[in-house]
């Protein structure tokens, strides 16, 4: 067996706890919801980057290319100094969402490069200026710049010219799941020799500060202290005794070791008074001001560092080594054999991905293999518990009166602290739950239990809330996502095993809830009672005339196309998990015919010819709808709004519907005397497959009508993808005057040029891989049915014609060109700086953007939303042949032998 899968289910069986020590440590808790304790809730304002090295943190750590356990208990990380920079470097630096000017963003060049699921061999590579790191030149640039100009990054500076620059390359592997390997190596990529400082931390997370009800632990102050000259002892009541051992320097001696506490700097930050002698920032003024008093002569505390000061000649490098292992796993020599054992991690590596990835070419296999890293790098441990944080600490001032009706208010039950996965650990170090569930797709290729533990957690009791609702984000739980974790459930079952041996517990566990959920949605966003749902911004920002989140500009409700045609997908997917349920237990056909009859009801509200019918005949599209003074008027924006309807298709044999006598009997029954609705439902229509079923919210007289938009050129197809918005609408934006004032929306194919929902959210013209993801996969399905009965224009107008397999196959080509070289080298996600291209240093380096500008490919966004943006490892898959879009756990609306065939090739 493939010893990383060996740890896996070692693991999984908890005989060993691989997963213990991972990447865990955030890359920015300053500046988040939970460390703000401010009267009006402006977290970036009052938790600044200014903060973070001198302020404790209350929920959690953040470090440079870290690691830490699962309860971020004790943590590992990296600082430098370029003997240039002010302060040390030991966080990321980026922009605040009022210093952008499209928001939150990162101004610093590091990559994922590896990591395997227990994370017992991860490597990551950070670029360190030498010059100055221009903090100041970025905060001002880009408060200057409008937001109809670029942003301005760090690149662009010109820091990174002539290579003046320092590569440093962090590795962690693991012997045993409690003994932790690292090695830094520091390569001067210039053609000078230059100095640079290098600090291996380890701190306690401290909760000893706030109150005996902020941890189990927290009664218990933690400790660390010298033994001997490259070792530490770090003790804690909670995981035991560790012990901290750094290699030798360039001299070949041990690099001495500097001691502090991880408490907050008052004196600076506040000009009051200290309330330890050794505080959090100690080692910048130890460090760059020379100041030997801020360390602990004891050579104790509850963070230390190795310093090490190393001069390196151009093009030259050194390796640092360290050792961090618990008592009862303790190696002996703790650098014996230390390069041999990393030398069989990375084979071990390579072994485990030899079997996932298919690709046998080198190019593709690099993006697959940094896209998998880059959601395994973004694990982090999570914590925040509601009403502790709006009570606030026994040992620490109240919060304002304020926050006790303030954000997430409401959700006082909600206690979390796990190791989830989030979008970016820089920009969004929060859990957003419809980004999730898109990552748990390519997770399950690498590692299916974990992708089952994360979307069975959003339902557990302390997240979920009693209402049903799933939380959203922590700026606001309320909000509402895209129903989508139902999607998530049936295809990680359905990757779960070989049919008759998959995880139905996991599906049943995930039913029960998703059910409260489904209710939830029922009882709350439709507003009028007629299968016509609302539900706010949907995730889709900045995509209509005004922010569908807030209060409408009039004294009417919105008629939502998306929330509509969402609420119809959650019902086909609940179908489908209790037909497959009902395999086992006949209770669960009652459950089908109750989402059949459900979807038909909204699937008919959507299709209806009146006034409150979301389908417009003359156009051709599904537009959203305003209530307002007794009409309703459609809001013609032409946006991925209109095209979530084609994410619904349930396609069944007429013999497996035969298989639940109950739920037939109805079903034909419910047809028989709703004949009305013949023209609008797409159930039982002929296909090109003998004796296959179709469940759609779309007929294909509409199908065809909404492809000609999609696959036309001038409108929604791009060279790389699905827009989200027409550009048509560049030229043609829509305007709506209400009550005096004027509405518009128009097309921007990068950066968004309104800030209508705020930060740099944009969805009016960028490429997104999660809803091109789910256009591609219904494709497929649709051709299942229809086969070469329906074949389309591709590109409209072109006279080509394709069946829908085709099509998806050509879209995820072109979705793939984002980060695939092209014949040049070149990669659409990097824009034009030529680095990327001719560099070797840059050239194999891949950046998974959040979006992705729709005429040129450049990334955009946050540059590290490997999450959902890690599709493409399935995409690829998907524009090599015409069989699959990825394994069989990706497609869920086919039941049975159907999904088993059309995802019969997969990752």
């Amino acid at each position: 067996m493939v010893v990383e899968k060996k740890r896996l289910r070692e693991d999984r069986s908890r005989t060993k706890n691989w997963k213990r020590w991972g990447p865990y440590l955030s890359e920015r808790q300053w500046s988040t919801v939970r460390e703000d304790y401010s009267r009006d809730g402006n977290c970036w304002d009052y938790f600044p980057h200014d903060h973070a090295r001198s302020r404790a943190y209350r929920w959690g750590e953040d470090g440079l290319m870290g690691i830490t356990d699962r309860q971020c208990r004790l943590c590992l990380a990296l600082a430098l100094w370029n003997t240039k920079d002010k302060i040390l470097k030991e966080r990321l630096f980026g922009l605040t969402g009022s210093q952008g000017n499209h928001g939150e963003d990162v101004k610093e060049l590091y990559y994922y490069l590896d990591s395997t699921p227990t994370h017992s061999y991860m490597m990551a590579l950070y670029k360190y200026p030498q010059a100055e790191f221009p903090y100041s030149k970025l905060i001002h640039e880009n408060g200057r710049r409008t937001t109809q100009m670029k942003e301005y990054e760090i690149l662009d500076t010109g820091i990174f010219d002539n290579d003046d620059y320092w590569d440093i390359k962090v590795e962690y592997c693991k012997t045993t799941p409690n003994d932790i390997l690292g090695r830094y190596k520091i390569i001067n990529r210039s053609s000078e020799t230059r100095d640079i400082y290098v600090l291996p931390q380890l701190w306690f997370r401290n909760v000893w500060s706030w109150g005996d009800d902020c941890d189990a632990w927290a009664p218990v102050k933690p400790h660390m202290h010298k033994t001997r000259d490259g070792k530490v002892s770090c003790k804690l009541a909670d995981i035991g005794q560790f012990n901290f051992e750094v290699d030798v320097d360039q001299d070949g001696n041990k690099p001495q070791l500097i001691f502090t506490e991880n408490e907050t700097n008052y004196k600076r930050l506040f000009g009051g008074e200290n309330k330890a002698k050794y505080v959090k920032d100690a080692f910048h003024n130890y460090i760059i001001q020379g100041d030997k008093s801020v360390v602990n002569p004891e050579n104790e505390g509850t963070k230390c560092a190795a310093v090490y000061k190393l001069r390196i000649e151009g093009g030259e490098s050194f390796t640092i080594r360290l050792r961090l292992y618990h008592l009862d796993e303790a190696p002996g020599d703790a650098f014996l054999h230390f390069n041999e054992i990393f030398k069989t991690k990375i084979h071990e590596a390579n072994e485990f991905y030899e079997e996932v990835i298919p690709f046998k070419n080198h190019e593709e296999q690099n993006v697959v293999r940094q896209a998998y890293a880059g959601i395994l790098w973004s694990k982090q441990f999570y914590h925040y518990v509601v009403k502790e944080w709006l009570r606030g600490d026994k040992n620490h001032p109240k919060p304002p009166i304020e926050r006790c009706e303030g954000r997430n208010h409401d959700w006082q039950h909600l206690f979390n602290r796990d190791v989830i996965s989030v979008p970016d650990k820089w920009e969004y170090p929060w859990y957003a739950s419809w980004d999730l569930a898109f990552h748990m797709i390519p997770f399950a290729n690498i590692d299916i239990h974990f992708a089952k533990e994360q979307l069975l957690l959003f339902l557990r009791e302390w997240y979920m809330h009693p209402n049903g609702q799933i939380p959203a984000y922590e700026f606001s739980f309320d909000d509402v996502n895209p129903p989508v974790h139902a999607w998530a459930c049936i295809n990680i079952y359905r990757k779960s095993g070989e049919r008759g041996y998959r995880d139905v517990t996991f599906l049943a566990r995930c039913f029960h809830k998703l059910v409260l959920n489904f209710t939830w949605w029922v009882n709350r966003k439709d507003p009028a009672g007629r299968h016509v749902f609302t539900g706010g911004f949907l995730g889709l920002d900045n995509i209509g005339l005004f922010d569908r989140s807030k209060p409408l500009p009039t004294d009417g409700f919105l008629l939502q196309a998306d929330a509509t045609a969402w609420m119809a997908f959650y019902c086909a997917i609940m179908l489908d998990m209790s037909l497959t349920l009902a395999k086992r237990d006949v209770i669960y056909e009652d459950m089908a015919s109750k989402f059949f009859e459900h979807f038909v009801a909204i699937v008919d509200a959507m299709n209806k010819h009146t006034e409150r019918g979301l389908w417009n005949e003359t156009d051709g599209f599904y537009y959203d709808h305003i209530h307002h003074n007794s009409r309703s008027i459609p809001l013609k924006v032409r946006s991925m709004v209109g095209l979530v309807p084609l994410f619904t298709c349930f396609v069944l044999k007429e013999t497996e519907l035969r298989r639940h006598p109950g739920f037939y009997k109805r079903t034909k029954w419910f047809l028989e005397h709703r004949k009305d609705l013949k023209s609008t439902i797409s159930f039982m229509a002929p296909g090109g497959q003998s004796e296959t079923l179709l469940l759609a919210i779309v007929t294909k007289e509409k199908l065809i009508k909404i492809l000609s938009y999609i696959l036309d050129e001038n409108e929604f197809l791009s060279p790389y993808g699905i827009r989200s918005l027409s550009k048509y609408h560049e030229k043609n934006p829509v305007f709506l005057h209400l009550n005096g004032t004027e509405y518009s929306v128009e097309y921007s194919p990068g950066e968004s040029k309104s800030k209508l929902f705020g930060g740099n959210s944009n969805w009016r013209g960028p490429i997104w891989l999660p809803m091109n993801y789910l256009l591609i996969d219904n494709l497929q399905r649709y051709d299942y049915f229809y086969g070469d009965s329906l074949q389309v224009e591709c590109p409209t107008g072109s006279g080509k014609k394709m069946r829908l397999k085709d099509v998806a196959r050509e879209l995820s080509y072109r979705v793939s060109k984002l980060v695939v070289p092209d014949i040049f080298g070149s990669r659409a996600c990097h824009g034009e700086d030529e680095r990327y291209t001719k560099n070797p240093h840059f050239k194999d380096l891949v950046l998974f953007y959040e979006y992705f500008h729709a005429e040129t490919g450049r990334g955009c966004g946050a540059s590290h939303q490997t999450g959902w943006t890690a599709l493409v490892v399935n995409l690829l898959k998907c524009s090599h042949d015409n069989r699959s879009l990825s394994s069989d756990s990706t497609s869920s609306l086919c039941s049975g032998d159907i999904n088993d065939h059309i995802h019969n090739s997969s990752l």
